[in-house]
């Protein structure tokens, strides 16, 4: 084998590896996601602006605009995990991407307010509490 096959042998093996290593710490399971929602112990975290969360958003949800976000890492800190969510999944994700550039792990990705929302209604119909449905 020549010594240019070689390096580029080597040079494609690497890029695999590292795409491989590169999955963000956030991702977890559809299954894992709704059962830290259904979790009393998560902190629900909507990232859309203030007049977006005030017409709509999950049970039990805090609002932190994802431009203040940065500003309110000992929130998150402090908390035992935290589902973030907005409309599309994009400022969520955003937010996500922030929190762990500031050394935050307990963060996860639930991408929408339907997500959320969606799972907090399928949890009260298994438990036969209507509170919820329809919200």
């Amino acid at each position: 084998m020549s010594l240019k096959k070689f390096f580029l042998l080597s040079a494609i093996l690497v890029g695999l590896w590292s795409c491989k290593t590169a999955t963000s710490i956030s991702e977890v399971s559809r299954a894992e996601v709704k059962e830290m929602v259904s979790n009393p112990e998560t902190t629900l975290v909507d990232v859309r602006i203030n007049e977006q969360f005030s017409e709509k958003t999950s049970p039990g949800a805090v609002n932190i605009p994802l431009a203040k976000i940065e500003e309110n890492l000992d929130f998150f800190r402090n908390q035992k995990q935290v589902i973030i969510f907005c409309n599309s999944g994009k400022q969520a994700a955003q937010a996500v991407e922030i929190l762990k550039k500031n050394g935050i792990k307990n963060v996860y990705d639930a991408k929408t307010l339907k997500n959320v929302t969606a799972i907090q209604q399928e949890r009260n119909k298994s438990k036969g509490n209507p509170e919820l449905e329809g919200n």
